[in-house]
């Protein structure tokens, strides 16, 4: 990814390297870890940053003929809430890409296939303290699948209402706040977006 942006700069010299100079694990879940670095800081000094590791995650704006976005209606636990979302999921599956990651996750969540992919926006969600990195891609030409042989619907997912809202809608819903998760955010306001003013798009393999 690029890190390339115009504008004049704030400040003369090289950028300062950030060494870790020390790591320690704190804690291994089965999804996240937390370590504890300790980071040469400009000026001579060092700090101790704590970093959460994720595998990172994708998730799928999917957008049928009628120009309607598919959205799922979650609880999530760590803030008491239900929260309307997009059919996303983690990269923790080993080797497998994240184009494949969002098909299989789009088939499991929402029992959808499409024929056309388009990678809209990576987005780091939370990077003051985790490096939890999710790619959102567009998928359009929609059918119906059955779920891939061998999931399991449990847990969460078994209390999930599955709707399909207009695009436009779905864009004054972020602004109502309604749609308060940030990668639904990001979905919905770039696939919006994408439509009206056809950027240009990185390659569907992208990271």
């Amino acid at each position: 990814m690029g890190e390339a942006m115009s504008g004049t700069p704030t400040a003369a010299g090289a950028q300062h390297e950030y060494e870790v100079l020390a790591s320690e694990e704190v804690y291994a879940g089965r999804v996240i870890s937390l370590r504890r670095d300790t980071v040469a800081m400009p000026g001579g000094g060092t700090s101790v940053r704590e970093v959460v590791h994720h595998p990172g995650a994708v998730g799928v704006v999917a957008l049928d003929d009628e120009g309607r976005i598919v959205m799922l209606r979650q609880y999530r636990h760590p803030i008491g809430e239900y929260l309307w979302e997009l059919p996303a999921g983690l990269r923790d599956v080993d080797g497998e890409p994240p184009l494949e990651t969002a098909r299989r996750e789009l088939a499991e969540e929402a029992q959808l296939a499409a024929q056309r992919w388009s990678l809209l926006a990576t987005t780091y969600s939370t990077p003051g303290f985790c490096d939890e990195m999710v790619l959102i891609y567009l998928a359009e030409g929609l059918s119906d699948v059955s779920r891939p042989d061998g999931f399991t619907v449990e847990h969460e997912e078994l209390d999930m209402t599955l709707v399909r809202v207009p695009l436009a809608a779905a864009v004054q819903q972020v602004f109502d706040g309604t749609i308060r998760n940030s990668l639904a955010v990001i979905g919905v306001l770039a696939a919006a977006q994408a439509r009206t003013a056809a950027p240009r798009l990185r390659p569907v393999d992208a990271v």
